[in-house]
């Protein structure tokens, strides 16, 4: 990888000799094996049977998880909050383990999109719940550093499963609850989706 990314200084035009560059390839190797870790992660070791039975059927949230990824198109950054909803049937997840599950699929190259819907799955697969419901709201370095470069723009994906794609009013409260952010204001499109406006 070290030799890729020397070579990748000079097709740019560096000299990746001079003293500025030298250790260069290492760190960048250091920084991508780090940010593309989540391939390597076993889903089962991140939650170290952190699953509970508990008699509880009301809904749990844990948002404003900071996540980090790297876009597959043009492999530059993209970051923001994800806000993870689930109501237990029969079991509940530590909570520390869901930040962790959202970083296994941050650490990809990724688009937020799928990165949605993998988080949501992946909580539906393990405990089973009466519904799981996932928004990310993110910024795109690949739009606001080149192409349309709209710096204030922000992508909002969710991911309703279960009570929350079939209730209306279940979506709507997941909706209300995660609105209650610092200078937030939530509105809903017709298809349930979220916009946030800060």
């Amino acid at each position: 990888m070290q030799d890729l990314i020397q070579q990748l200084l000079i097709e740019i035009g560096e000299d990746p000799n001079r003293e500025g560059l030298l250790r260069t390839p290492l760190r960048v190797e250091k920084a991508l094996k780090f940010l593309t870790s989540g391939y390597n992660a076993n889903i089962d070791d991140v939650l170290n049977n952190a699953l509970f039975t508990v008699d509880y059927s009301e809904m749990v949230i844990v948002k404003d998880i900071d996540f980090y990824s790297l876009c597959e198109h043009h492999l530059l950054p993209f970051f923001g909050k994800c806000h993870v909803a689930y109501i237990p049937q029969r079991h509940v997840i530590g909570l520390s383990k869901i930040p962790r599950l959202v970083d296994v699929f941050a650490r990809r190259l990724q688009v937020q999109e799928r990165m949605t819907n993998q988080i949501a799955e992946t909580i539906r697969q393990k405990i089973d719940p009466l519904g799981v419901a996932v928004v990310c709201e993110g910024t795109h370095l690949c739009m606001s550093m080149r192409g349309v470069e709209k710096q204030n723009s922000c992508a909002v994906t969710s991911a309703m499963l279960g009570s929350f794609r079939d209730n209306a009013r279940t979506r709507m409260e997941f909706l209300e609850l995660i609105r209650a952010r610092a200078g937030g204001s939530l509105a809903t499109s017709p298809a349930g989706l979220a916009c946030i406006d800060d």
